[in-house]
C-alpha cells in the first residue's frame, strides 16, 4: 500500500505531482472540513508535506514520522513540539540562496534609484516637463547584513561587485568571514548606510529590528527586509518612513501579509514587493524536488538531504 501523507499547505505544481506519484496525498488546506479529514487520515498518516504545522495537529497524527517543509525558513512549524514527538523536520535550504540574494540587490538598485517611481515618471509624461531628480548609488557603501548565513553569504558577495563596505550582525562572530563583526545590532544600524534583514523568524528575532535600532539607522539609512515582518517593529518603520526619520525601506515581506500597511503605498521613499525572494520558477522547482528527497530519504531509512530536527 502506497504511504499516506498529508499536505498542509499549496505547494509547486510540479513538487504536488511528483508526491502524487510516489504517495497516497491528502490535501488539508483544500479540505472543506478540515477536522473531518485529519479524523479519517489520522491513523494511517506518517509525514507532512508544506508548512503551517502545529503542535496541536501533531498530537492528532500518532503515526507522524516527518515534516517536510517547503521553504528554508521553517518557523510556521512548532519545531519543539515536533522534537518531543521524535518527529523529523526538514526545510530546503541553499536551492533559494541565489534567487534570494539576486532580488535583494535588485530592490537595494530599485530603492537607491527610485526605479519603480521612474518608471511612473516616464509613463504620467512628467519627463516632458523637466528632468528627474539625483538620487544615489550603492558604490562605496556600507551594508550591514542581519543574519550572515547561507542567503546573507550570497547578498555579501553581490555587495562588494556592486563596490560595497560589508559588515555584519549575529549570535557569533564567524572567524573564518572577512567581514567586521557587530555583537551590537543597534550599533552597527549607526554605523552603515544600509541594513538587509535575512535571519530567521520566529520568536527570538521578533522585533530585533526595534525603534531604537531604526533611529540609529536615521534619516539617511536605507533598509532592506527579506526576512519575515515579525523581525521589525512595522508600526515604528511606517511611522518613521513617514516622516523622514528613516531614510528609505525596501521590504519584500510584511507582519500580516498579504496584508500591508496603507500608509506604506503614498511613500515615496518605499519600495514594495509581494514576497517573491525565492519566487523564480528554477527555484521553486528545485525547492519542491528537496521536499520530495526528503521524504524518499526517511522512508528509505537513509540520512536526510536537509533535516533541521
Amino acid at each position: 500500500m502506497p504511504i499516506e501523507i498529508l499536505q498542509s499547505s499549496k505547494l509547486l505544481d510540479s513538487c504536488e505531482k511528483a508526491l502524487a506519484e510516489r504517495y497516497t496525498v491528502y490535501k488539508l488546506h483544500e479540505a472543506a472540513d478540515r477536522e473531518g479529514l485529519i479524523a479519517e487520515v489520522a491513523p494511517r498518516v506518517r509525514a507532512i508535506a508544506g508548512a503551517h504545522v502545529s503542535a496541536e495537529l501533531m498530537a492528532k497524527l500518532p503515526k507522524l514520522e516527518i515534516i517536510a517543509n517547503f521553504g528554508v525558513g521553517y518557523d510556521t512549524i512548532d519545531t519543539a513540539a515536533a522534537k518531543a514527538r521524535n518527529v523529523r523536520v526538514t526545510n530546503t535550504p541553499n536551492v533559494l540562496n541565489d534567487a534570494v540574494a539576486e532580488i535583494t540587490i535588485g530592490l537595494m538598485l530599485a530603492l537607491a534609484r527610485r526605479i519603480p517611481q521612474a518608471d511612473r515618471f516616464v509613463r504620467e509624461g512628467k519627463w516632458l516637463k523637466g528632468q528627474y531628480p539625483l538620487l544615489t548609488e550603492l558604490n562605496g557603501k556600507t551594508v550591514g547584513i542581519l543574519g550572515l548565513g547561507r542567503i546573507g553569504k550570497e547578498i555579501a558577495m553581490r555587495a562588494q561587485a556592486m563596490k560595497m563596505r560589508v559588515v555584519y550582525h549575529g549570535r557569533k562572530r564567524q572567524p573564518k568571514e572577512p567581514f567586521v563583526y557587530y555583537d551590537d545590532l543597534t550599533a552597527m544600524a549607526r554605523d552603515v548606510d544600509w541594513l538587509v534583514i535575512i535571519a530567521p523568524g520566529g520568536k527570538g528575532t521578533e522585533k530585533i529590528v526595534s525603534r531604537k535600532v531604526l533611529e540609529a539607522l536615521g534619516p539617511e539609512g536605507m533598509l532592506v527586509n527579506m526576512a519575515r515582518g515579525t523581525l521589525i517593529d512595522e508600526v515604528a518603520m511606517v511611522e518613521m518612513l513617514a516622516s523622514g526619520a528613516l531614510g528609505g525601506a525596501a521590504l519584500d515581506v510584511f507582519e500580516k501579509e498579504p496584508q500591508v500597511p496603507e500608509a506604506l503605498f503614498t511613500l515615496d521613499n518605499v519600495v514594495l514587493s509581494p514576497h517573491q525572494g525565492s519566487a523564480t520558477v528554477q527555484t521553486r522547482d528545485a525547492m519542491g524536488a528537496l521536499v520530495v528527497e526528503n521524504l524518499e530519504a526517511h522512508f528509505a531509512g537513509e540520512p536526510l538531504p536537509s533535516a533541521v530536527v
